[in-house]
């Protein structure tokens, strides 16, 4: 644990910590609920604009990957000129781009309000975290962690649920309207009722030549990704990942980079957990998608029958965040943060067996083992890559989690995509796929557990100090 320094204990001697809790969760809980409610609601859009697969899948994609791309370089300027105020800022974004896409007129005007959505969220996701973490002494640190993480685990459980009854009954627009309420209370909380600002490298300057090498290199490396195993994914990955070296390289000279390389190699801590991270999210994220395919195809169930079996997983994730966050606080992180990641194994372990002929009741006690076992990894991971720095490096931290999250998911859906397209190929799934298509997902499952095998060593990290 890191010590307390005068900066914290004056931010959180006239910050209102509960104001800072609520302000972080119910932002944590819109950004999610808007993310994970407008998939659903997909179709419908395309219903209406006409567009084509490959604009239609942009909706979604430009808000993750601008989250992915931005939050290290808002990490930093939330570092610099001060937490709360890019949380503001951020929110405010968020809430008033809600509103102009309720407005859209064509496909690409959505696809450009989403882009700019995912900027504020980005801003939002980086110094919630950092907020909650200046706010409360390290003996509280893990518990009010465990409460955001929930925050989100509801959002995205509710957001199918909910997002498909609003796009029903009211129209998609309306899933952009629910969020307003709560936007607009965050934002009140952040002006009238959280009172000082945190901004511990005020005065050092922003790296705009880092931001812009790191954010190109992310990109190609993700867009590469996603288009493998054809020669342009491998290239643009290639490219991505020369970019990430030269990112590097540049930092290491710079005066004041956006990410100071320096201290993965001081703070062994914070680089496992964050390996760790990516990993679990890698080996779980695209988890949803394939039993979604396993379940409509292999097992002709309807898509609400579908929802309703899937929602089982992020529920255990919502209980079990709050219980582990609140454990790491009496336990070494690390330590809970491991059994969540073993959990989560077993139950990918699970999946490679399930079959045409397994029963509904085993696909839910399997998604219960895994969302259990997010639910014990995310949170004390969080704490443990939060309190392994000094509050100099709150925004920079909160950011690479953020970053971490949306490469890790993108990766995921790559590993998918890229056995799909190795097994079933480019092809419309039909019934003679069928067969191809329970391959693929076994086989997927398969990478799965290797991955989260050795993320269980890189969550077990120990200083040797």
């Amino acid at each position: 644990m890191e010590p307390e320094n005068s900066t914290i204990r004056s931010t959180v001697h006239t910050n209102n910590r509960v104001a800072v809790l609520v302000a972080a969760s119910v932002a944590a809980f819109f950004t999610a609920f808007n993310a994970s409610a407008l998939n659903v609601a997909l179709p419908t859009i395309n219903q209406e604009f006409q567009a084509d697969a490959i604009l239609l899948t942009w909706v979604v994609t430009v808000f993750g990957l601008a989250i992915a791309v931005l939050s290290v370089p808002f990490g930093r300027v939330a570092d610099i000129y001060g937490i709360k105020r890019l949380f503001l800022y951020g929110t405010s974004i968020f809430t008033v781009m809600a509103v102009v896409a309720v407005f859209s007129t064509s496909i690409i005007m959505l696809i450009i309000c989403r882009a700019i959505q995912g900027i504020g969220c980005a801003m939002v996701i980086v110094t919630a975290v950092a907020m909650l973490t200046a706010a409360y002494p390290a003996s509280e640190r893990g518990k009010v962690l465990g409460v955001n993480m929930a925050c989100v685990y509801i959002g995205t459980t509710v957001g199918p649920v909910l997002g498909g009854v609003l796009t029903e009954y009211f129209g998609w627009r309306s899933i952009f309207l629910f969020g307003l309420p709560l936007c607009l209370l965050t934002i009140g909380l952040l002006m009238f009722r959280i009172q000082g600002e945190t901004s511990n490298s005020r005065g050092e300057k922003f790296d705009l030549t880092g931001s812009m090498v790191f954010g190109l290199a992310l990109i190609a490396l993700i867009y590469g990704f996603s288009l493998l195993p054809d020669i342009p994914g491998a290239v643009l990955t290639l490219a991505g990942i020369l970019g990430l070296v030269a990112f590097v390289k540049l930092e290491n000279k710079t005066a004041s980079p956006i990410l100071d390389i320096g201290i993965f190699r001081k703070n062994k801590v914070l680089l496992f957990a964050n390996a760790a991270g990516l990993i679990n999210f890698c080996a779980t994220f695209a988890i949803t998608f394939l039993m979604s395919l396993y379940l409509q195809y292999i097992k002709q169930m309807s898509p609400e029958q579908t929802g309703l079996i899937l929602v089982v997983g992020p529920i255990f994730q919502a209980v079990f965040s709050p219980i582990s966050g609140k454990l790491s606080d009496k336990l070494e992180p690390r330590i809970v943060a491991t059994a969540g990641m073993i959990l989560s194994l077993v139950g990918i372990i699970c999946f490679i067996f399930v079959a045409e002929n397994t029963p509904v009741f085993q696909v839910l006690i399997i998604l219960a083992v895994v969302g259990t076992g997010m639910g014990l990894f995310g949170s004390p991971n969080a704490n443990a890559v939060m309190s392994s720095v000094t509050p100099k490096y709150y925004g920079v931290a909160a950011a690479l989690m953020g970053t971490i999250r949306g490469v890790g998911h993108t990766l995921s859906l790559g590993i998918v995509m890229i056995v799909m397209a190795l097994i079933i190929g480019r092809v419309a799934i039909s019934p003679d796929y069928y067969p191809a298509l329970l391959s693929s997902i076994k086989v997927t499952f398969i990478v799965f557990s290797v991955l989260c095998f050795g993320g269980i060593f890189a969550s077990l990290y120990k200083d040797k100090d």
